[in-house]
């Protein structure tokens, strides 16, 4: 019998989801002032031992899994759980919890190590985006045809072509402007790794 098994009661908040919510939003409110996004003195403790770190300015592997409980703002932290949100659920639904969770961490992890070696020297990474990007990258192969509508501009756009273009944004973005301060080469090995897994992993889109 196949370990992963998808899920066959419908929630707006599937457990992986759920408890990932969860853990982000009790991080930051140890990490972080709500009022004025500064490190709590606990938060630049964390911060300097989990936080992800270049290799001989502080890298310890662990760190390749917790930097993506760390956020650097209300926005960051926003942000992130509401695209996780909204694409994850159908996601684990279709593909189960087990199944879910692991994607999830490894885009996470595979996202921080493409981060490092095409980035290079950097101060330090934080926040979910590679793997969000992960998840971001699975709805657009799963469900290629349903239409998302966009903020800016409010139009939709089907999801195969809303990845394709973000990710050429990213890609861009990531070769002319290397010192914006956002890890887009992050963004973009969350959407390799992403498709890698999924290959190898044989899944197919659900039959609609």
């Amino acid at each position: 019998m196949d370990q992963f098994q998808p899920n066959t009661r419908f929630s707006i908040f599937p457990p992986a989801i759920k408890y990932l919510l969860i853990a982000n939003a009790i991080v930051f409110l140890a990490t972080k002032s709500i009022f004025t996004g500064a490190w709590t003195p606990l938060g630049a403790v964390i911060a300097e031992n989990f936080a992800l770190w270049s290799i001989g300015n502080g890298f310890m592997p662990w760190q390749l899994f917790s930097y993506m409980f760390l956020h650097a703002d209300m926005g960051h932290l926003f942000f992130n759980l509401l695209a996780l949100w909204i694409f994850g659920q159908s996601i684990e639904h279709l593909w189960g919890t087990r199944r879910f969770i692991t994607y999830y961490m490894l885009t996470g992890v595979g996202a921080a190590i493409i981060h490092m070696l095409v980035s290079g020297y950097f101060t330090y990474t934080i926040g979910a985006s590679g793997a969000v990007f992960g998840i971001l990258l699975a709805f657009g192969m799963m469900f290629p045809n349903q239409y998302i509508i966009l903020l800016f501009p409010p139009i939709p756009i089907k999801a195969k072509y809303f990845v394709g273009i973000y990710g050429g944004i990213e890609l861009l973005s990531g070769l002319t402007r290397p010192d914006s301060g956002v890890a887009h080469f992050a963004h973009l090995g969350g959407l390799v790794v992403g498709f890698v897994l999924i290959k190898y992993w044989k899944i197919k889109r659900p039959a609609l």
